[in-house]
């Protein structure tokens, strides 16, 4: 795999990690209430609890996009221009 095409799959990948986020966060907000409702049927959740887990969950994600797809497909824009 040459340099162009692992840019072009780090990019993808960012891309496509980045709409799962967007997809995550967007029904956390818009469907709070039955998303909520919905992890109570199986754990014993307060609201509190739950929004911070699914905050939690976020910037947990968000961190491992930027680690695994952005850091690396910045150096190797570094090492031999962008694509």
């Amino acid at each position: 795999m040459d340099l162009q095409h692992a840019q072009s799959l780090l990019i993808w990948c960012a891309g496509i990690n980045y709409a799962i986020l967007l997809l995550w966060f967007s029904v956390f907000v818009f469907a709070h209430d039955r998303l909520y409702r919905t992890h109570t049927r199986w754990f014993k959740l307060s609201v509190d609890t739950f929004d911070a887990a699914n905050y939690l969950g976020v910037a947990i994600y968000k961190i491992g996009i930027l680690l695994f797809f952005v850091v690396p497909l910045l150096a190797l824009w570094l090492m031999g221009g962008r694509p």
